[in-house]
C-alpha cells in the first residue's frame, strides 16, 4: 500500500530556531513601539506604523498586546495612542534600585583623580545643604566635609549650584526663613547680589564659592538632575585656595560639570 502523505493541519510546525527567532523579532517589535510611545506625549496608529517601519496591521497588533499588559492606552476619542502605566512601574523599579551616594563613589573618584582635589556630593536639606559623601585627595592639606555635614546654602558651591535651580519666589521664601548670615568678607549677604549670582549659575552651569564660608577654601560645584528633571543633589570640588587658583577654575569648572553630568545620566535623569 501506498504510504499515505497527511496534510499538516493548523499551523506548520516550526524548527525551535524558527520559533525563537519570531518571537524575538516580535518583542524587538514590540520594544519599539514602546520606546516611541515614551518619547512622544501622544501618537496616531499611521504614526506610529510610520516611525516604526511597520504595516499598520502588524503594528495594530503589537499595540493591542502592549495595551492587555497596560504598557499603552489608547484615547477612544482622539484614536491616538499614549505610554501606559505599567511602563512607568516598570522605570520606577529602575530608580528604586539606585542609591545617588553608591552611584556617586566612581564618578567622584574620577573628579578627585582629574582635579586632585576633594570630591564631595551635597543634598539640599530643610533650607541647607547637607554633605552626603566625599572622595578625599591625599594633599596633606584639603577641604573635609564629613558625611552630614551641614552648611548655608548661600554660602556653599553645593547650595547655590541648587538654589539656582529653584524658582525665584522659592529662593525669596527660603531667604525669608534663612536669611543671608556673613561668614567671611566675601560672603554674599544682599538679596540683589544672591539673585544675580543665581542667574550666572543657571546659564554657566556650575557655580563657584571663593572662600565665602571658609577663608582660604574654595570650590566649584554643578546640579545633578533626577528622572523628573529637577535637582536632586549637587557634586563639587573644593581645596586650598593656594592650589585652587585662578588659572585652575576653567579646568576645574568644566570637570566638575562633566562629573555631574555622568552622575544625571547613571540616576536616569535629564534637564
Amino acid at each position: 500500500m501506498d504510504d499515505i502523505v497527511k496534510r499538516p493541519r493548523g499551523r506548520p510546525r516550526k524548527h525551535p530556531s524558527e520559533i525563537e527567532a519570531t518571537t524575538v523579532l516580535a518583542l524587538e517589535r514590540g520594544l519599539k513601539l514602546l520606546s516611541l510611545l515614551a518619547r512622544e506625549r501622544r501618537m496616531s496608529l499611521s504614526e506610529i506604523a510610520m516611525r516604526a517601519g511597520m504595516p499598520p496591521s502588524t503594528t495594530h497588533r503589537l499595540l493591542m498586546t502592549l495595551q492587555n499588559h497596560h504598557f499603552a492606552d489608547f484615547d477612544e476619542n482622539s484614536q491616538d495612542w499614549m505610554i501606559g502605566v505599567e511602563a512607568f512601574r516598570i522605570g520606577s523599579g529602575f530608580l528604586n534600585r539606585i542609591n545617588i551616594v553608591e552611584a556617586a563613589q566612581p564618578v567622584m573618584h574620577g573628579l578627585m583623580t582629574e582635579t586632585g582635589e576633594t570630591a564631595n556630593l551635597a543634598i539640599a536639606d530643610d533650607g541647607d545643604v547637607t554633605f552626603v559623601s566625599q572622595v578625599e585627595t591625599s594633599n596633606p592639606i584639603r577641604a573635609l566635609f564629613r558625611p552630614g555635614t551641614r552648611s548655608p546654602m548661600h554660602a556653599s558651591g553645593a547650595g547655590k549650584a541648587l538654589l539656582a535651580q529653584l524658582t525665584q519666589g522659592d529662593v525669596k521664601t527660603l531667604l525669608q526663613r534663612k536669611g543671608l548670615p556673613e561668614f567671611t568678607a566675601k560672603t554674599i549677604t544682599k538679596p540683589d547680589r544672591l539673585f544675580a549670582e543665581l542667574e550666572r549659575i543657571r546659564k554657566q552651569g556650575w557655580s563657584f564659592d571663593d572662600e565665602e564660608r571658609h577663608e582660604g577654601m574654595r570650590c566649584i560645584a554643578a546640579p545633578v538632575f533626577g528622572a523628573h528633571g529637577t535637582a536632586i543633589a549637587a557634586i563639587s570640588v573644593s581645596g586650598p585656595s593656594v592650589r585652587f587658583q585662578d588659572q585652575n577654575v576653567a579646568d576645574f569648572s568644566a570637570a566638575t560639570r562633566h562629573a555631574a553630568a555622568k552622575l544625571t545620566e547613571a540616576m536616569g535623569g535629564g534637564i
